[in-house]
């Protein structure tokens, strides 16, 4: 005969079960919830025992639904979304990167930039094309391949070049950032000296990003903290990852070994060599003297 602490305990679990089941009808009530549940195709007791950490996945996955662009990402971490992946007959959570371009600090007309609208007339762009071309076919057909430093003079269109082709890499949904170097250390200081979530979320989604574009790099007032802090382990990481990375800049790598040497205390030859071997170490190099497109 069945004793009463058992039959307290199948009444107690019979009614947590009926308890999880009515939170996860009240949660479907919710269209993005219904939404992001359905596609994993699970049973209602399966899903009942995850609505709590699903509502909060809905959140994210409506924010990506109604994405605007990776420069107004309201996820906690931006550019990636906190969604659910079916295991058997369980749930794992995980960041997924989002698809889109991410532009900091970038004018309208990167963020448009095509590869069909790219000037071809000028013979100096030639090799430049040729070699975004090449990358555009080879990026998903090789294991890895290097990115691109592109320095040449003002105003030749080197950002709007390696724009154009990871807005056309966006296509098929390979993310990718774009940042205005010198803008990008400053807003970082900003961040640093706040919430400490806002600067460590705004410096690994660059580190990690499937594809970065590092702008004008050599523009930026060079100091201790912004090369050996910031710059030495984003590329430090995306070179052990394997990660793509691209550079423009109107200054040749020589050049900016010499600018990242020199700072407020001196000149720091060694630091500086470290951060142009990793740059050699994830780049191609091509020089681009061009028309000034900008006039």
């Amino acid at each position: 005969m069945e004793n009463v602490t058992n039959k307290l305990n199948k009444y107690e679990k019979k009614n947590l079960e009926s308890s999880l089941i009515v939170a996860l009808n009240d949660a479907l009530k919710n269209e993005d919830f219904e939404d992001l549940v359905s596609k994993l195709n699970m049973s209602k007791e399966v899903l009942s025992k995850y609505t709590s950490i699903l509502e909060e996945c809905s959140i994210e996955y409506s924010h990506c639904k109604n994405c605007k662009g990776l420069a107004m990402c309201q996820n906690k971490i931006t550019g990636y979304a906190y969604l659910p992946v079916k295991e058997d007959n369980k749930l794992s959570f995980n960041y997924k990167a989002c698809k889109n371009v991410f532009l900091f600090d970038m004018p309208k007309e990167i963020k448009e930039a095509k590869i069909k609208d790219v000037f071809v007339d000028d013979p100096a762009r030639g090799k430049t094309i040729v070699w975004i071309k090449n990358f555009i076919k080879e990026y998903n057909n090789i294991k890895y391949k290097k990115g691109l430093y592109l320095n040449g003079n003002f105003g030749c269109g080197k950002t709007y070049l390696l724009a154009a082709m990871f807005n056309e890499l966006a296509k098929s949904n390979i993310k990718s950032a774009i940042i205005f170097w010198p803008e990008f250390i400053n807003d970082l200081k900003f961040s640093f000296g706040g919430s400490s979530d806002e600067f460590k979320n705004k410096f690994n989604s660059i580190k990690k990003v499937p594809l970065l574009l590092i702008d004008d790099i050599g523009a930026e007032n060079s100091t201790e903290w912004n090369r050996d802090e910031i710059l030495c382990p984003i590329l430090q990481y995306r070179m052990e990852e394997h990660l793509p990375t691209f550079f423009t800049s109107n200054l040749t790598i020589e050049e900016l070994e010499t600018h990242l040497s020199i700072n407020k205390k001196g000149v720091d030859l060694v630091k500086a060599r470290r951060i142009i071997e990793r740059v050699k170490q994830l780049t191609e190099n091509i020089t681009m003297v061009s028309e000034n497109l900008r006039k």
